[in-house]
């Protein structure tokens, strides 16, 4: 990284507007954005994002400012993308995993197989599931959730997940508190073939 002021934040803004900035994948980057962090804010402000920082868990990314009432809205630069009921209902299981985890084991990461997940979607399938189908549609939504950001695929170890804390953020306390009643409507739309009437969610 250079040495020059401006050259180090212009990095850290160009990681930031392509995704999640994260500790340990990039340190350099990453130390940059804590030291700079004040002036990052400042320069997103403009053009209607704000920083997200978890110094904690170790990652941070940017999210669109929300609009207040009498200020002009601008157009958004981070897209929403409304998620199908699968996907939607994989990220309430794994958020659900997390706590879980968080709760009965020190270890601050949770390492997930495809098999594991699998388990985790079939009690939320009907009785008459094609097993092979299942698979190959989990297959599918993980591979869209890790495209979100929220799984992360182990290198050497096919087959196996690394779940993002940052699925924290964006499944928050309040929609936490909420998920033993979303699980039960993901439950009942299961139980159909059609999912354009199931609950869908927005990733950040």
């Amino acid at each position: 990284m250079s040495a020059d002021g401006s050259d180090a934040l212009s990095v850290v803004l160009v990681h930031l507007m392509r995704g999640i900035v994260e500790r340990d994948s990039t340190p350099q980057v990453w130390q940059t954005l804590i030291e700079r962090q004040s002036r990052v804010r400042d320069y997103v402000s403009v053009i209607g994002l704000e920083l997200e920082v978890d110094e904690a868990e170790g990652y941070a990314f940017l999210r669109q400012k929300p609009s207040r009432e009498g200020e002009p809205e601008l157009p958004r630069l981070v897209s929403r993308r409304q998620l199908s009921y699968p996907v939607s209902l994989l990220l309430a299981l794994l958020r659900k995993r997390l706590a879980e985890h968080d709760a009965a084991s020190s270890e601050p990461r949770l390492i997930l197989t495809t098999p594991e997940i699998v388990d985790l979607v079939r009690l939320f399938q009907p009785d008459t599931a094609d097993e092979a189908r299942l698979e190959d549609r989990v297959g599918r939504d993980i591979a869209k959730v890790v495209e979100l950001g929220f799984l992360k695929t182990l290198k050497g170890r096919e087959g196996t997940y690394e779940v993002r804390r940052i699925l924290r953020s964006f499944v928050d306390a309040q929609w936490l508190g909420a998920l033993n009643e979303r699980l039960a409507e993901y439950a009942a739309y299961g139980r159909h073939k059609d999912d354009r009437d199931a609950p869908r969610e927005e990733a950040p």
